[in-house]
């Protein structure tokens, strides 16, 4: 898919928003939300959504939701770097299909990386559920202070 285009109400992240499909939700406000990626590349691989921005990439989205967007992204960042003790953190939001966009709903990753561990291919594995549920639980505590 191009950088141009229609959005599309049925992606998956829309039917999220909705009440749809479940998520592993670790933070919701009236603009945004955050939850565990299902096939994650790291051990609390995170992803953050604009709830009210039928954007499909950075390219059609507002300043004040991308703002919002941004300040839940490093927000969940603290509580992943706090709560997993990682040795860094990629942040990182793709633009298109070339770029490695597969959700065309604008969304940013917040990916822990351990010492020693290689980034996972995305998509590839789907994590254990009792593990999300476990981790989700750890982050929500965290996050609530």
């Amino acid at each position: 898919m191009s950088l141009h285009g229609q959005y599309d109400p049925q992606n998956v992240f829309a039917k999220i928003i909705r009440g749809e499909l479940p998520c592993y939700k670790i933070y919701e406000d009236e603009q945004v939300l955050a939850f565990l990626d299902l096939f994650p590349q790291s051990y609390g691989h995170c992803l953050v959504i604009p709830k009210n921005a039928p954007a499909r990439n950075i390219l059609e989205i507002d300043d004040a939701n991308l703002a919002k967007v941004m300040a839940v992204v490093r927000k969940l960042t603290q509580a992943v770097v706090d709560e997993l003790e990682p040795a860094g953190v990629q942040v990182a939001q793709f633009n298109g299909a070339p770029a490695g966009q597969t959700v065309f709903h604008i969304h940013v990753h917040v990916i822990p990386r351990f010492e020693g561990e290689g980034l996972g291919i995305h998509a590839a594995t789907k994590a254990d559920s009792a593990e999300l549920e476990a981790l989700q639980a750890r982050l929500v505590k965290r996050l609530q202070g």
